[in-house]
């Protein structure tokens, strides 16, 4: 421990063989987890450089004072760095617009948060934007992180399960499709979220996402049981609408 000590001192110094040592000595963590990325369209060779470049990142910002195993910081960045490849390099591009937009929205949205104590609607980013709701509803999805099928889903000491590891990847049985298609499903539900208003979007959570009765809704939103499956099936309606 002394000597890995000793080595990262130097490097952060910016001595060039101790940081070199530290790379050799840690390439294994890198392989560990480029084979997590095995069939993503990329060959490991090319996910373990990117790997790699995640890595020195590591190694560069790691706090000794923190007390902290080495491989327990330097492998979420390992994995954050391929991910980002894998994102940035997938199929769907991102025009520069929409991504300045996606930003500008991003921020509006944080501010009226912070401002109205609650989400915004629609109409209300639109002022605060300028932009239409078609616009603000494009740049949203366009910038989405891809609700991404490479977007982690469970991560328990280092270990990390991502979301196209439950619904893709070689051949299935006929039992895993109904999970894939609740999965996709859950996604789909997730985009459109964004075009409801706060209440129906409470409402859609709390009975799809928490699973509640629609008498618990009811209570929770002030409502009559009546009134929420009639706004429910209404509300319903227009997302299998927007589906379409």
């Amino acid at each position: 421990m002394e000597c890995f000590a000793e080595l990262m001192g130097q490097a952060h110094e910016g001595d060039k063989e101790a940081r070199d040592r530290l790379v050799s000595d840690n390439l294994g963590l890198v392989w560990a987890v480029a084979r997590r990325f095995d069939n993503r369209g990329h060959d490991r060779e090319e996910i373990f450089q990117i790997g790699c470049i995640g890595l020195m990142k590591a190694i560069d910002k790691f706090d000794l004072s923190l007390h902290l195993a080495f491989s327990t910081y330097a492998v979420p960045m390992i994995t954050g760095e391929i991910r980002r490849f894998l994102r940035d390099d997938g199929m769907v591009k991102v025009s520069r617009t929409l991504k300045e937009n996606g930003y500008k929205i991003s921020k509006a949205k944080e501010q009226l948060t912070k401002e109205l104590g609650r989400e915004p609607e629609l109409t209300e980013i639109s002022e605060a934007t300028g932009f239409s709701a078609e616009e603000i509803v494009l740049a949203t999805e366009a910038n989405r992180e891809v609700e991404s099928i490479y977007q982690p889903v469970y991560e328990k000491d280092g270990d990390e399960l991502l979301l196209i590891d439950q619904i893709g990847g070689g051949a299935c049985s006929g039992e895993d499709e109904p999970q894939k298609e609740a999965v996709l499903n859950r996604m789909v539900v997730r985009q459109l979220l964004d075009l409801l208003g706060e209440q129906e979007r409470r409402l859609i959570l709390l009975r799809y996402f928490e699973n509640k009765t629609q008498s618990q809704v009811a209570g929770e939103l002030g409502m009559s049981q009546v009134q929420v499956s009639r706004l429910e099936k209404k509300i319903l309606l227009r997302l299998r609408e927007k589906m379409v």
